[in-house]
């Protein structure tokens, strides 16, 4: 049967109805938000552990760096003690051939 009428007791069990169901939305709102926030915790705490194996890594990387730089000067210092006596072994060398041919 549909009523055409709405009487002021129809519209405040109307309106008590409607304010239960946006309570239980609210609920349900709070729930899903709770469980996001939780969510987001967990989230939160593995990112303080990636950023914490990033910074081993930044760590480890810049005692790479250190080595390398090490390496690279001890080879530097070695290529040019061979260049040395290299250029003084030819020197030699040629300086001998000269005097045995005067």
């Amino acid at each position: 049967m549909y009523r055409m009428a709405w009487t002021d007791e129809r519209m405040d069990d109307f309106a008590k109805h409607t304010d239960q169901r946006f309570d239980a939305v609210d609920r349900r709102i709070d729930n899903v938000e709770q469980r996001m926030e939780a969510g987001f915790e967990k989230v939160d705490r593995r990112f303080e552990q990636v950023d914490r194996r990033f910074e081993q890594i930044d760590q480890r990387f810049g005692e790479l760096n250190g080595s390398i730089e090490g390496l690279h000067k001890t080879i530097h210092r070695t290529l040019l003690q061979l260049s040395v006596g290299l250029i003084v072994t030819m020197a030699i060398g040629f300086a001998g051939i000269v005097a045995t041919q005067l």
